[in-house]
């Protein structure tokens, strides 16, 4: 049989679709490069094409370098042939600024797990749009040296939608393949596929998958030709399982030729895509790989992430530097973690016949290097790493060797262990000490694990993962709560590392007893400002005269709690700090927190989150009254401002292709910066005119000043908390992935809450949207 060589009309939409979506990410690419590697990004050569393109490769190229265990001085290497004059720049210190970054980004494409991939997708589509050459041979070798990689050939990945052609077919959608068959079943397969319920069910899975695929237009046409099979064979599993004889016969002959459409068209097209875009394609159905992306998704948000420190060549990090003096004090010798998104092994060498075997590992499957314990079989809890069907009396490498436990238990150690399965390899250091005491690293290596390994490991992760938190937005909030007092990522407080501009809490001043609570802020004051806050909200009020009420409600709290602060110098039994829990409820419960911590901060209260499962919605505060109440008060009324002004931001300026869910949880983020920031500059702007007042008193009731009375109000608020909660965490940085941050942050100007914004200095120019 044979096909024309016209493209038919799915060729070319599934063709044009290919092209638009790779434009689009390779852009997203080169804006990642350009932001996260700026040093590099300025020196990318213009001879090699459309700089756009070239930026995205050379990102996706550093991101496989770190992937595949490279250290900083082979990635510069080849970036000195690419870069003309490349070796008279600082191409290492480049390097490290954009691999500390790379995993920030926010980016899955340049996930450990995912570079070689993209690397090589966008390697072959920088190939295809060079101009036409006269001796092909002599360029791909030019590029190959210039690239220092392997560049695809012609045809490799070039034209997946004319695979088919090889069966003497063409790309059709199932209703088109069968209508070549007999009248019966091709009038039964019509009906089937057009029936009311069969459309809707493959239009919910194919929603269900895009969201995962990255905007890919001609992905999500594959997933929908794939939804259109998966419910014909529903229907005749259903029919043939009450059916006569003659109908399952019937239907067999229906189920023929289904399966003769997968294996003539859809899947020969599936087979000729690259990796990175199978990948894509695979991991958007629902199973074990699906589960596993979302939870590294959750997983890799949640950790605070090494600056460029962490990837110097000649010498360790300072945090490994001491997990490695601690472990070998301990006695240990081998432990797990995370370099940005590359899964690591670390293992101190302790003789020299270790030394001479670990310089002497080639990172292949060999039985006598490395085991993985996960706890996955009580019985026998070794997982053999290297088992390559050697005899097990080979002593390659000396014992103990290098025993990785991962504890079934803990939600990082699980999330980890799954990134060593979705990578299929880790990164091996071996560290040495050194006779000052100190430690260097002897060699890092690509470890590579087995296939059944890591399906064995991605199944046993995932089902106790399942069972710790089933939903993997809430893996943040469990990984944080993993220690004994776990401060939350978004909203614990920072005071304890933002203080130094503050009266240190290590003064000598004891945790007080806790007293009687003062009334707060007077009835008729908390009536005029909530009524002001309530004329501040209403639509039908003009941005000034909003503006006006708020500004008077901020400044009436701010004068009364500095006023009570400057009485409460002349009591004899001056007010003590309390303490509160606020229960918080959905949408966007951890950005809801966050705002909350974050205006009390301002406000010189502090603020956890108390851990635990039944306090997931609940902060607890430290302030004193007036001061948690002119919080809780501003908190009501900006909480609503970010949920309405988000809403409205999605609907004006998200892009088409970005999630609306992540473009409004940027949006908050940048809101949320931005007014409490205002909020901050609002309680200086108090505190100077209070400062004023006092000195223009001609008899001061006491010596000291606004700042200091302060100051000392906020020591006690802050040693009242670290008596409740001895043993906070370092709060992680928050991450994000949308674009509205931006946008957010110039929303944040406008917002009701009283107060000046930023003047005119040179951070405001940065920050204008």
């Amino acid at each position: 049989m044979t096909v024309s060589d016209t493209d038919g009309p799915a060729e070319k939409e599934f063709r044009q679709g290919r092209a638009d979506w790779l434009e689009i990410r390779a852009g997203d690419l080169a804006a990642v490069q350009e932001v996260a590697g700026p040093r590099l990004y300025k020196l990318l050569p213009a001879d090699l094409g459309d700089l756009t393109l070239v930026a995205a490769v050379t990102v996706a190229r550093v991101a496989a370098d770190e992937a595949r265990a490279r250290s900083v001085a082979e990635t510069a290497g080849w970036l000195e042939r690419l870069i003309p004059r490349g070796h008279l720049h600082d191409l290492e210190g480049a390097v490290r600024e954009l691999r500390s970054r790379l995993a920030v980004s926010g980016e899955p494409a340049l996930w450990s797990w995912n570079a070689e991939g993209w690397e090589e997708m966008l390697l072959w589509r920088w190939r295809w749009t060079q101009p036409p050459t006269d001796d092909l041979a002599r360029d791909l070798a030019g590029w190959r040296v210039r690239w220092a990689a392997d560049i695809p050939e012609p045809g490799a990945v070039d034209c997946p939608e004319w695979a088919p052609r090889r069966h003497g077919r063409q790309l059709v959608t199932p209703a088109e393949f069968i209508a070549g068959e007999p009248e019966p079943l091709r009038l039964l397969a019509q009906a089937v596929l057009n029936a009311p319920g069969t459309a809707a069910a493959v239009q919910d899975a194919v929603l269900l998958r895009e969201e995962h695929l990255q905007g890919a237009g001609h992905l999500v046409w594959l997933a929908e030709q794939q939804a259109s099979v998966e419910q014909l064979e529903v229907w005749r599993r259903r029919h043939q399982a009450t059916g006569s004889e003659s109908t399952r016969a019937f239907l067999a002959e229906l189920s023929d030729s289904v399966k003769r459409y997968m294996s003539l068209v859809l899947q020969p097209v599936v087979d000729a895509l690259s990796v990175c875009e199978r990948a894509l394609l695979n991991d958007s159905r629902h199973g074990a790989r699906r589960s596993a992306v979302d939870y590294l998704d959750a997983f890799l948000d949640a950790q605070e992430q090494p600056g460029e420190e962490a990837w110097r060549d000649e010498r360790l990090g300072a945090d490994v530097e001491q997990q490695a003096r601690e472990r070998h004090e301990l006695g240990e010798t081998t432990w797990h973690g995370m370099l940005g998104t590359v899964p690591v092994w670390y293992r101190i060498v302790t003789s020299r016949e270790e030394r001479a075997a670990a310089l002497a590992y080639s990172g292949r499957p060999s039985r006598s290097v490395v085991t993985v314990r996960t706890g996955a079989q009580p019985e026998s809890p070794i997982f053999d790493l290297f088992g390559d069907h050697v005899d097990e009396n080979d002593e390659w490498y000396p014992e103990p060797g290098v025993a990785i436990d991962y504890d079934p238990d803990n939600a990082f150690d699980l999330c980890a262990l799954l990134a060593v399965a979705q990578l299929g390899d880790a990164r091996l250091e071996f560290i040495a000490s050194r006779a000052d005491g100190r430690f260097e690293r002897l060699r890092s290596v690509r470890a590579r694990v087995r296939e059944d390994d890591t399906v064995a490991w991605r199944r046993w992760a995932l089902e106790r993962l399942s069972e710790l938190v089933p939903d993997p937005e809430d893996l943040a909030d469990l990984i944080a709560r993993e220690d004994e007092y776990g401060a939350d990522e978004d909203d614990a407080t920072d005071a304890r590392t933002r203080s130094d501009d503050r009266a240190s809490s290590d003064s000598g001043t004891s945790a007080p007893a806790a007293r009687p609570a003062r009334a707060g802020l007077p009835e008729a004051l908390l009536g005029k400002v909530r009524g002001l806050l309530r004329k501040a909200e209403n639509s039908g009020v003009t941005e000034m005269e909003a503006r006006a009420y708020l500004d008077k409600a901020t400044e009436l709290m701010a004068k009364y709690g500095i006023e009570q602060a400057m009485l409460d110098e002349d009591v004899a039994e001056p007010e003590r700090p309390v303490d509160r829990i606020i229960d918080l409820y959905p949408p966007y419960l951890k950005e809801g927190r966050r705002l909350l911590a974050r205006i009390g901060y301002e406000m010189r209260c502090r603020s956890v989150y108390p851990g635990g499962q039944d306090n997931r919605h609940r902060v607890h505060l430290f302030g004193f009254e007036t001061d948690l109440q002119a919080t809780e008060v501003l908190f009501a009324s900006l909480r609503l401002q970010m949920l309405e002004g988000a809403e409205r931001a999605e609907r004006l300026y998200r892009p088409e292709r970005e999630d609306a869910r992540a473009y409004k949880r940027s949006w908050m983020l940048g809101f949320i910066r931005e007014v409490t920031e205002r909020i901050g500059a609002g309680q200086q702007t108090a505190r100077d005119a209070a400062q004023e007042e006092v000195a223009a008193d001609e008899v001061p009731t006491g010596g000291r000043s606004v700042a200091l009375v302060l100051a000392d109000r906020t020591s006690f608020v802050e040693a009242r908390l670290a008596a409740e909660y001895p043993k906070l965490n370092k709060a992680r940085p928050t991450k994000f992935k949308g674009t509205g941050y931006w946008r957010g942050v110039a929303d944040g100007r406008d917002a009701d809450i009283g107060g000046r914004a930023f003047g005119d200095d040179d951070q405001t120019a940065q920050l204008t949207y």
